[in-house]
């Protein structure tokens, strides 16, 4: 008779990888549809569990000592969630058990199943998932000691290697620059000038990259209220271009209108005016918005879409070449854990036969007061081994063809749990029992 199975961690999801953007999009899960859909684990037996959904996945986590029954269980409560069929969730999407699906959470919290590998923001969204779950009660020990350990990994991915050094994109690359410029962007303030795609796309990353203020200009009242209202940002009427470059530590310029409106002149003006703080001025716009001799300004940082685009062609090439000793460190971390984890499961039973060898001492010591140490050794050893040599002799006298596999796989078993050089002395006739 078996005991129960060890906790398994087990994933059902469905990522840029394997499912369309619609199927994707329908299982999109919010902060309400997360609550449901951690309910409903729980309702399926499933007490430790968390929901990753972002974008580009959306994933069910969970330990689980069943993993048949649960994945078939969660598989159903995705579907749900999306308003489609369990068959859908299994023809676009995966289940992963054990160490498969451990490897999954290592390399999702290492960006290294993103679609930009490298970018940090999933990892981020991993720990708002824990943060969430937790919450709610959803993370036991198993779960817990899982993305402590994914965590660990990440941390190593990118201390160790470039994965995370260089910018991937040209919106990257403005936020870099930001940063090395700048530092903190919760002390900065940016402005956009105009909406094109590529400055409001900009102007976004900067925002979720913790920007404190943003400020929209446009030449269009209205549609410059439309862009301020997308990105959470103030509005100011065009006229405004000169004290609006004064408050701006960034400048993002969109406008795209075939004249330079930002002038040598307009930026040296605005520095004097920041008593010389120092402005990124990036110019998304083709043709341009910015005068290039602006770089030349002391204080001012002028780059165009080109600048840009070689700093991310550069990044590509320096995420790639790190990109498999990044797995290499991540299937080092998961392999670690996974022993880790045999062992933690392991213990109890340690614990328990020590404590039984040591019930067994004192019922020799105390059926043989006054003994000299070597009977009572004797003894010990004899009565150790008496359950177990017992347990050999039927199984060799009743052994089958696959019995007899059995035996030797145990002996060899048995050698290596007790460094013998063989376990023949385990199957000896137990001399106690022979006197008596």
């Amino acid at each position: 008779m078996t005991g129960p199975s060890p906790p398994t961690y087990l994933i059902i999801g469905v990522s840029h990888r394997t499912g369309t953007a619609a199927l994707r999009e329908r299982l999109f899960a919010d902060e309400a549809g997360r609550t449901e859909l951690l309910a409903a684990l729980r309702g399926a037996g499933l007490g430790q569990a968390l929901v990753l959904s972002t974008c580009d996945r959306t994933e069910l986590h969970a330990i689980t000592d069943d993993p048949p029954p649960a994945a078939a269980a969660m598989r159903q409560i995705l579907a749900r969630q999306g308003s489609v069929t369990p068959a859908d969730i299994a023809a676009q999407g995966y289940e992963l058990i054990g160490d498969a699906a451990l490897r999954q959470l290592f390399a999702v919290a290492s960006s290294l199943d993103s679609v930009v590998v490298g970018e940090p923001q999933v990892l981020g969204q991993v720990k708002d998932s824990h943060r969430f779950a937790s919450a709610v009660g959803m993370i036991g020990p198993q779960l817990e000691a899982a993305l402590r350990a994914a965590y660990g990994a990440a941390k190593r991915v990118r201390s160790e290697t470039a994965v995370g050094e260089r910018p991937v994109s040209i919106a990257a690359a403005a936020i870099q620059m930001a940063r090395g410029v700048h530092g903190d962007l919760a002390r900065c303030a940016a402005l956009l000038l105009g909406g094109g795609e590529m400055g409001e796309l900009m102007a976004a990353q900067l925002r979720q990259a913790g920007l404190a203020h943003l400020t929209v200009l446009h030449k269009s009242a209205a549609r410059g209220a439309l862009i301020a209202h997308r990105l959470g940002a103030h509005v100011r009427p065009l006229d405004e271009l000169a004290a609006a470059l004064a408050d701006a530590d960034i400048l993002i310029a969109a406008l795209g209108d075939e004249r330079e409106i930002v002038t040598v002149a307009a930026i040296r003006q605005a520095l004097r005016a920041r008593r010389q703080r120092p402005m990124i001025c990036i110019d998304s716009a083709v043709p341009g918005d910015i005068e290039p001799a602006v770089h030349d300004l002391d204080g001012a940082f002028r780059f165009d879409l080109g600048d840009l685009e070689r700093l991310a062609v550069e990044g590509q090439s320096a995420r790639a070449a790190a990109i498999d000793p990044a797995w290499a460190i991540l299937d080092a971390e998961v392999a670690a854990f996974a022993a880790g984890a045999a062992l933690r499961q392991a213990a109890p039973a340690v614990v328990a036969l020590r404590r039984h060898f040591e019930a067994v001492r004192d019922r020799v010591l105390a059926e043989n007061p006054g003994a000299d140490a070597a009977t009572v050794a004797r003894l010990l050893v004899n009565r150790l081994l008496h359950a177990p040599s017992a347990a050999l002799r039927d199984l060799a006298a009743n052994a089958t063809v696959d019995d007899g596999a059995e035996l030797v796989a145990i002996e060899r078993l048995l050698a290596r749990l007790f460094g013998a050089a063989g376990a023949e002395g385990a199957a000896a006739d137990d001399g106690e029992t022979r006197g008596r």
